[in-house]
């Protein structure tokens, strides 16, 4: 048994996404039809590409196909089935199988998405459907996936291939690859992606404060403030700076999809000492309360920390909660600037005159 331990966010925000709704994850269809045009238009949110600044896809927030080259290639793609977005991931994982190869091959009409060869088992699938022998096919398909074929295809292949009548530009295809991704993987990882859609989907405020929990530190709390215009401005203003940091691109992503949440309906709530949570977002009235660690400075063990006073209860003034807390006078000084604490008083001290 080979067990490949990765780091994924899909299980821990699915997770999370059950614990918000009561929802089985294992329940959910993987055929939804406005789930699945997720992936090819914005239309199932309710929202136009032109609002959210050209945004063409429902796919922001979703590993695997919410970055910039993934979104590219559903639009050059226009998948319609899970299978389609399987191929999609298998694509995007492996080493000239998609630019310079598939990617042409659809652009030129060759074929389209269910035609081209996205993972490994793709090959001796295709190749024993055509009549290939299974054995010679496994064997083409583990040639091809090292990246061999150029060197290792010998005139039994080539015979097999003419045979069985092999397309062409499929078997100039395998001689481009280099490495190739196996299809449970990318199985498994389109059926996380597909069940985050479902989430987006049908229970957008439960969405949202699961997946921004992981951007929570790229959040600049009086830009989201603000609301929709903030928000707005400030994506415009990091998009058009050429030296933009990788701190900068990561506000970016979370600010992307923050937008959409707001153009959907939902806004911040901000930070308070008696309603935030932690680390997660609280979800009051569909709209999501901002936690601690959303405070610039305040890290994960310091707003764990906070919480654990304040819900103990046993203070009486902020002199109090920071003692008990550890926390840092810049950070509480940063909360008690934002009116986090309300009337609570910043000393016990009580003077009579």
């Amino acid at each position: 048994l080979k067990l490949d331990i990765l780091g994924h966010d899909d299980p821990t925000m699915i997770r999370m996404l059950q614990d918000l709704t009561g929802i089985d994850p294992i329940t959910i269809p993987l055929d939804d039809k406005d789930v699945m045009s997720l992936f090819q238009n914005t239309s199932a949110l309710g929202i136009t590409p032109e609002q959210i600044g050209g945004c063409k896809l429902g796919a922001l927030g979703i590993p695997e196909f919410g970055t910039d080259f993934a979104m590219q290639m559903l639009i050059d793609t226009q998948p319609r089935y899970f299978s389609d977005l399987v191929r999609i991931a298998g694509l995007s994982h492996g080493t000239d199988v998609w630019l310079g190869n598939a990617q042409e091959l659809i652009s030129d009409g060759i074929c389209t998405i269910s035609e081209v060869i996205g993972c490994r088992d793709d090959i001796m699938v295709y190749l024993m459907h055509k009549g290939l022998e299974p054995k010679l096919a496994f064997k083409i398909m583990e040639i091809t996936r090292k990246g061999n074929a150029k060197k290792l295809f010998n005139e039994d292949i080539y015979k097999a291939f003419e045979e069985n009548n092999v397309p062409q530009w499929y078997i100039e295809s395998c001689k481009k690859i280099k490495y190739m991704f196996p299809k449970a993987h990318a199985a498994a990882y389109v059926t996380g992606a597909v069940k985050l859609c479902w989430f987006k989907v049908y229970y957008p405020s439960e969405f949202y404060s699961a997946v921004l929990t992981k951007h929570t530190e790229n959040i600049d709390v009086k830009t989201v403030l603000g609301g929709k215009e903030s928000v707005r401005n400030k994506i415009q203003l990091i998009q058009s700076n050429p030296e933009a940091t990788a701190k900068d691109k990561g506000m970016l992503d979370a600010l992307l999809l923050i937008y959409e949440m707001m153009l959907r309906g939902i806004t911040f709530l901000p930070v308070d000492y008696k309603k935030s949570r932690a680390t997660t977002y609280a979800i009051e009235d569909g709209n999501l309360r901002l936690p601690f660690l959303a405070v610039e400075g305040c890290g994960e063990n310091a707003a764990i920390k906070l919480k654990e006073v304040i819900d103990k209860g046993d203070f009486i003034c902020l002199e109090d909660i920071q003692a008990q807390s550890g926390i840092n006078s810049t950070v509480l000084s940063k909360l008690y600037d934002m009116n986090v604490f309300g009337d609570l008083p910043q000393s016990a001290q009580i003077s009579f005159f």
